[in-house]
Order: structure tokens, then C-alpha cells, then sequence
């Protein structure tokens, strides 16, 4: 199966929610990016239903979560070297 980008974006939205089994999941794979608040990027060889499915162990029923496939088609601004460097290397 190929590796692939994906995004994965989330709200928590119950005041005080803990982040920190969220951030372990997400941390787990190999390669990540998170150069914003609630914003990665992974490479996996999972499928965006597999991740999201995973994820969702670690959120209330209230928050929200988006796993899409990144298609590699991407421009960014105000990122420090090392951010922009794997950017440019992963999409």
C-alpha cells in the first residue's frame, strides 16, 4: 500500500478537554508534521477512514475531525525553515 499524506484537522470542544492521548495517537506515526494549533500532517500507509477511525477513540462525541488525503498541490506562508523544508519534502 503507499505511503501518502494526510491532514488531520480537529475541534475540541468541551472547555478544559485534555489533548494529550489525541496528541500521543497522533505522534505514534512515523512521520508528522504540526506547525499549527489543531492542524498535522501525517505519512502513513492507512486510509483516511483508518485513521480517523483510530482518532476518534481519542475525542468526545461533541468535537469534530477531519482526516482527507493531501494531494501534494500546496502553498504556504510564515512557516520557520524546518516546517517549510518537510512541507516541501511530504506533500
Amino acid at each position: 500500500m503507499a505511503v501518502k499524506s494526510l491532514l488531520i484537522g480537529y475541534d475540541l470542544n468541551r472547555p478544559g478537554q485534555d489533548y494529550s492521548s489525541l496528541i500521543k495517537e497522533i505522534k505514534a506515526f512515523e512521520t508528522w508534521w504540526h506547525h499549527l494549533d489543531s492542524t498535522w500532517i501525517v505519512r502513513t500507509s492507512k486510509t483516511t477512514n483508518e485513521v480517523r477511525d483510530v482518532l476518534k477513540q481519542h475525542i468526545d462525541s461533541g468535537d469534530e475531525l477531519l482526516v482527507a488525503e493531501l494531494t501534494g498541490n500546496a502553498a504556504w506562508v510564515g512557516f520557520n525553515q524546518t516546517g517549510s523544508k518537510w512541507l516541501k519534502e511530504n506533500l
